[in-house]
């Protein structure tokens, strides 16, 4: 890997090929950067139950030369705190000698998002995550920040093919209306990123005293809340020093309605056909489209075409 990827990069892109204690040590070299920085191997073997040779071996898994140059990424990483401002000025840099090249860095960035989504999700996860979500009896889905639109899209499209979905899009104080209205059997689906914050915290602890089956999507919160949550479904964000960008999310978002559909297909074509009703309904104009009948080749040449 190269230098410029941060720790958290790293640990998302090789969270599936590290051993449970390699990924104890990624987790807390992540999420004590300053003492990483500072400390030997022997030191922090010793503070994460573990042995110089398994912190080493971490390390290099993780893509760096060795200790030294786990320092030297750390050291540059904390020189620049990545807060939203710090994120859109490395994006900037990218494309500062060539504005219109912005599109193209953009893209590359979706497909290799992409591309990790195809690598990182296997068959097994996805039809496990659609098959919860095809069979519960209500799902609720939090997504604060900008994920709150995508949270509320999700539900959008549930609710049109028939299934009880909500959103749970509140922060602070008002997010407690929402865990209050959590009921023993609801999917609970996270969207969450970058660090455990109070409202995942909270989210996490009532689903477990209320025994709800859970789904977290997240970059580089996997390895940290994996033993708290049933499924964890792996997406990135674009770079973890650059913009954030949410197309992967997006894409598996989309996969699982279509896949939710065609494992309910009778309820969700009903739906679809009431909700319709109701379009016309409110508009007074006829909603569906009107469906082709085949012809053949030879049939549709004899008709002559009408404007």
């Amino acid at each position: 890997m190269e230098r410029s990827k941060s720790l958290a990069d790293r640990l998302g892109a090789n969270l599936r090929r590290l051993g449970r204690t390699e990924l104890r040590v990624a987790s807390y070299l992540r999420d004590n950067r300053e003492e990483a920085l500072a400390s030997s191997a022997s030191a922090l073997a010793a503070r994460t139950g573990s042995s110089d040779a398994t912190v080493i071996r971490t390390v290099k898994s993780l893509g760096y030369a060795g200790m030294a140059g786990l320092r030297q990424g750390l050291a540059d990483e904390l020189r620049s705190d990545l807060t939203l401002a710090s994120r859109m000025t490395r994006t900037l840099e990218a494309v500062r000698d060539a504005p219109g090249d912005a599109l193209a860095a953009t893209l590359q960035q979706h497909q290799q998002a992409l591309e990790r989504l195809r690598r990182d999700v296997g068959p097994d996860l996805f039809q496990a995550v659609v098959g919860k979500i095809a069979s519960a009896p209500r799902v609720r889905i939090f997504g604060i920040g900008p994920s709150s639109a995508i949270a509320g899209y999700f539900t959008i499209q549930l609710r049109r093919f028939g299934i009880d979905a909500g959103s749970l899009t509140d922060s602070g104080l008002l997010l407690a209306d929402g865990l209050h209205q959590l009921k023993p059997k609801d999917l609970l689906i996270m969207l969450a990123y970058g660090r455990p914050y109070r409202e995942i915290t909270a989210l996490i602890d009532r689903a477990k005293a209320l025994r709800l089956p859970t789904v977290l999507i997240t970059d580089t919160l996997g390895a940290q809340l994996r033993a708290q949550v049933d499924y964890i479904v792996p997406v990135a964000r674009g770079s973890a020093d650059g913009l954030s960008l949410h197309t992967a999310t997006l894409g598996f978002i989309e996969a699982v309605l279509v896949a939710v559909a065609a494992a309910r297909p009778a309820e969700t074509v009903a739906s679809l056909m009431a909700l319709n009703a109701l379009r016309q309904e409110v508009t007074g104009t006829p909603m569906d489209l009107p469906r082709l009948k085949h012809r053949s080749p030879a049939a549709a040449r004899r008709t002559p075409r009408t404007a």
